[in-house]
């Protein structure tokens, strides 16, 4: 389910909530709408809201730490990928090819991932036309002295560096938001607004008012779910390093 459905879903929870508050209002005997009655519902309500709001807060910092782990991976990703090309071009001019090798995944790994703006899972899937073609032509070289030696081996470290940091990006992937604790919150959201319809005056500015609380809720629960798909969805993880990046390849 996508994540705008289900932070639909959460509005529609939210909102009609409320006008099933207001609805009840009306249905209920005076005896159960009173001050002492108020202060009850205000009480136990002001509890959920309390843990509604660390709940909330948990899954804010959980998909902020995957956005930015996803970030920085990206960006030692693109510092790898500039300096295996520095240490090829250091080797000699017999590295060409495997340079050459090295733009071309650059450009595919940009392609698959950026140029239409919504990477399905497995567009973000590290494929052998890159990494390990370019481990075999690396392995192709022939060193004619210690210092070529040296930086082959240095070079092949680098790949396998690079591997790593790829296969590991497509597996984070996967981390999603927990659906129980989701469904929880939607239920004690829910309750709230039933709360707020129960006492509030049924005029236009109480209903914008609770429309717009509902809005605000089910929008936080969209960047939440947005925030776990940093290559195709709203929050983006930038390009922006992986394309500075393929600048400095060749020079």
């Amino acid at each position: 389910m996508s994540s705008i459905a289900i932070s639909s879903i959460v509005f529609a929870c939210a909102f009609g909530g409320a006008l099933v508050g207001t609805s009840l209002q009306a249905a209920l005997p005076n005896e159960h709408l009173t001050a002492e009655s108020k202060g009850v519902v205000n009480a136990g309500m002001g509890l959920v809201a309390t843990l509604a709001a660390l709940v909330l807060g948990l899954l804010i910092a959980s998909a902020k730490n995957s956005y930015d782990a996803q970030s920085t991976e990206l960006t030692e990703l693109s510092a790898k990928v500039v300096f295996l090309d520095r240490v090829l071009a250091h080797y000699g001019p017999e590295a060409k090819q495997a340079r050459e090798v090295l733009r071309s995944s650059v450009v595919r790994v940009l392609d698959q991932m950026w140029s239409k703006g919504h990477a399905s899972p497995s567009q973000l899937e590290p494929t052998s036309a890159g990494g390990e073609v370019l481990a075999d032509k690396i392995q192709e070289l022939s060193p004619k002295n210690d210092t070529q030696r040296s930086l082959q081996a240095q070079s092949m470290s680098i790949v396998m560096a690079i591997g790593q940091t790829r296969w590991l990006m497509y597996e984070q992937r996967v981390t999603s938001i927990s659906m129980p604790l989701l469904i929880v919150l939607t239920f004690w959201i829910t309750a709230l607004f039933i709360s707020f319809g129960l006492f509030a005056p049924l005029n236009g500015t109480t209903v914008a008012s609770l429309f717009v609380s509902a809005l605000s809720v089910s929008g936080a629960i969209l960047l939440i779910l947005e925030m776990y798909t940093p290559y195709g969805g709203l929050i983006e993880v930038s390009s922006v390093p992986l394309r500075a990046a393929l600048a400095q390849l060749g020079k």
